[in-house]
């Protein structure tokens, strides 16, 4: 495997911890947000991954799900996000 898919495969596991409640929401966000930056994407790629992780702190404000702040959609668009960058040509070819 190579190292982008490696660096994608410890984004997604971080998730799947998270979501599992074994890792901290924000030990995830900060994983996420260090390893995007070494990902050889296009900029966009961050453009739409840094918004949505704030998102994401910012929905952890709440105690339950709101309308506004869904955390369940929050986290299944970081699987939408990662399945987009693993299909990308520069990590698929990298």
């Amino acid at each position: 495997m190579n190292s982008a898919l490696d660096t994608l495969t410890r984004m997604t596991t971080a998730l799947a911890n998270c979501r599992a409640g074994v890792l901290p929401q924000t030990e995830m966000i900060q994983l996420w947000r260090s390893e995007a930056a070494t990902l050889p994407l296009p900029v966009r790629f961050g453009e739409v991954l840094g918004p949505l992780l704030d998102r994401i702190e910012a929905s952890a404000l709440f105690s339950e799900e709101s309308c506004s702040f869904s955390q369940k959609d929050l986290l299944d668009n970081l699987v939408l996000w990662a399945e987009k960058a693993r299909a990308h040509p520069a990590i698929a070819s990298h």
